[in-house]
């Protein structure tokens, strides 16, 4: 773990090792619980790294579960320790989805795929302001100005000098037509989307209409893997609480509708080509809408 590595991440981690600890002495999260005068619940939450624990909290679980190893006692309650510092974005205040940036800033890799928007690390300042402005029902201004900053800073993750971030991005080609902002947004958005895919490290497929049915039908969803062996976890963006799947079995099955997204969808080159042909009639003026005005469709249902 590098020193300025996530505070989310050293969480998981140091919860993965307290669980391991706890199941090789043979006790469950509802004695220990009841040991420590402590809530199952709060167990739970310490092992899957959703809530922070103190060092000497540490210290009595290992010595709970018969560790007795000072390298390892120690090497655990300095974990805890780093785990408790908090991560850039909480100085940001009103940040919806600070769990799942904890992860993304230590990330190795993100397979996404997106149904209805480009992804935020993908995203132009124009097309991530239209976004928020038009996604969040009445956003107050101060609250949107944080969100659209906290949205750009995270996109130097994807170019770190030292470790870029491996981005592997399936778009539904619905998200090519949505014009999110106008005209002039969509074709900057596509311009730099198609430049960004031209990195190494970053891979654009555009999943076509005449794929029909597949496995992105339920929805979005982004893999997460990490260096140093971490399991991964699969997240799941809600609009009032985000979901993350950790079970083996159950980010198993992600990854095999991934797999098949990956094969449905148009190669990268082809991809570029069909993205190259949407910027065109971005550039091109706007065709006459077919969309009657209010009054005109009001009056054709009541049969004027």
């Amino acid at each position: 773990m590098s020193a300025n590595g996530s505070p989310t991440v050293r969480r998981r981690r140091l919860g993965a090792e307290l669980r391991s600890l706890r199941r090789a002495a043979g006790m469950t999260s509802m004695q220990v619980a009841k040991h420590l005068l402590v809530s199952q619940p709060k167990i739970s939450l310490i092992e899957t790294g959703r809530r922070p624990i103190n060092p000497r909290d540490v210290r009595d679980l290992c010595r709970l579960y018969g560790v007795s190893e000072p390298g390892v006692v120690d090497s655990l309650m300095r974990m805890a320790k780093e785990s408790a510092r908090q991560g850039w974005w909480v100085a940001c205040g009103d940040v919806p989805y600070g769990v799942y940036i904890g992860l993304e800033t230590e990330a190795a890799a993100i397979h996404s795929y997106e149904p209805l928007v480009v992804p935020g690390l993908l995203q132009t300042r124009a097309y991530a302001a239209a976004i928020i402005a038009e996604s969040i029902p009445c956003p107050p201004v101060e609250q949107a100005a944080v969100r659209l900053d906290v949205r750009l800073r995270r996109q130097h993750r994807a170019h770190h000098p030292a470790r870029p971030l491996r981005l592997w991005t399936i778009l539904d080609e619905s998200v090519l037509h949505r014009i999110i902002g106008n005209r002039e947004v969509m074709r900057e958005q596509l311009e730099h989307l198609n430049g960004l895919g031209a990195q190494p490290h970053i891979t654009v497929q555009v999943l076509p209409h005449s794929a029909g049915a597949h496995p992105g039908v339920t929805g979005q969803f982004s893999t997460l893997t990490f260096p140093d062996g971490d399991a991964g976890v699969v997240y799941l963006e809600r609009f009032t609480g985000d979901l993350y799947v950790e079970k083996n079995a159950d980010r198993r099955i992600y990854h095999i509708m991934y797999d098949h997204l990956q094969a449905q969808a148009l190669n990268p080159i082809d991809s570029r080509y069909v993205i190259e042909d949407m910027i065109k009639t971005y550039t091109r003026p706007a065709p006459p809408s077919r969309v009657r005005p209010p009054a005109e469709r009001a009056a054709a249902m009541a049969g004027v």
